[in-house]
């Protein structure tokens, strides 16, 4: 009696084992399609919504670094010494009369890349330290964007600067003429992060020198830029 129970006993303690066995396996592929789930949804919230957040912080925060960068780069390229006779030489006839503006290009190139070339320079070494950004901004809600410690995330910011001059002329009195001289400073910006790449340009207008005229001015001159609008005097 004791060998025939043993051998009625052994085989359902095996089937027992082999549902256990299958009952595991299929609690394991559960729980990996749920983080799986789970893994696919967050990056989806990511993607819609913290990522949106994390481009507007980024591209205030480059614009704002944009203009310190290029105020430090005209501060240094542009002396208290400069003229608007150093850019600018106005020819008249023998009745005193204006017959021509000429520019003066050594001067004005050399101006528009220094000022490019330190501008870049600086843009590169404000976006070293990263861009700070509050930790409720993780959350993806506006909202909460500026709520909680900041950290500091690490992009690539991209960037190409590039200058050019351009002048205006306007009247101020009887007989008399302002020309005004600019530098016009173009930064074209790159936010490159994993999910997402954002380009956009920011455009600072520097008034260079400006002159009052005492005489006519030909009208051919003042309906133009001495400049030339399509003058490029990138570096």
């Amino acid at each position: 009696m004791k060998t025939a129970y043993a051998l009625t006993e052994y085989p359902p303690k095996r089937r027992n084992k082999k549902r256990r066995k299958l009952f595991s396996k299929r609690r394991i592929l559960c729980f990996v399609f749920i983080v799986l789930l789970l893994s696919v949804g967050l990056f989806l919230y990511f993607q819609r919504n913290v990522t949106r957040v994390l481009i507007a912080i980024s591209e205030a925060t480059m614009r704002a670094s944009t203009t310190v960068a290029v105020n430090d780069a005209v501060y240094y390229t542009l002396s208290d010494e400069m003229r608007y006779e150093d850019l600018v030489t106005i020819s008249r006839n023998e009745t005193g009369e204006i017959v021509s503006f000429s520019a003066n290009p050594l001067k004005i190139n050399k101006i528009a890349r220094d000022t490019a070339s330190i501008s870049q320079s600086n843009l590169k070494n404000l976006s070293l330290n990263g861009i700070p950004v509050p930790l409720g901004a993780l959350t993806g809600i506006e909202a909460f964007a500026g709520l909680g410690p900041s950290i500091h995330f690490r992009i690539i910011p991209v960037s190409s600067v590039s200058c050019a001059f351009s002048s205006a002329f306007e009247s101020v009195g009887i007989n008399q003429t302002k020309h005004s001289i600019y530098l016009n400073v173009i930064a074209d910006i790159s936010i490159v992060m994993p999910s997402k790449t954002k380009n956009f340009a920011v455009t600072t207008q520097i008034l260079v020198g400006e002159y009052v005229i005492i005489g006519k001015v030909p009208d051919t001159f003042l309906q133009s830029d001495i400049f030339g609008k399509s003058q490029d005097l990138s570096p």
